[in-house]
């Protein structure tokens, strides 16, 4: 069961990479690399469960801070143009 659950796994992160490619929009590329680093963070904490080693869901959740604020930080690079100015004015 979890060597079909890996397989699945791999196949879903072989179809987002084809959507990051050929995305028509710079936000599905986004969302498409969002979804492959959840696919990544499952990856990871499959992994973990199979090897009896809980430290990897510490690197899995680690994994996922670090691709939720990097989403978010693309797609305000994106939007506004940089990361560090004051838009209110």
């Amino acid at each position: 069961m979890f060597i079909t659950a890996t397989i699945a796994i791999i196949i879903v992160m072989l179809l987002v990479l084809l959507r990051a490619a050929l995305g028509p929009t710079v936000f599905d590329r986004i969302l498409a690399i969002n979804t492959f680093g959840t696919a990544t963070v499952l990856l990871i904490a499959l992994f973990g469960f199979l090897t009896d080693r809980p430290d990897f869901m510490d690197i899995a959740l680690l994994y996922a801070l670090i691709n939720f604020i990097s989403t978010i930080a693309v797609l305000k690079l994106f939007r506004y143009g940089n990361l560090g100015e004051n838009f209110d004015e």
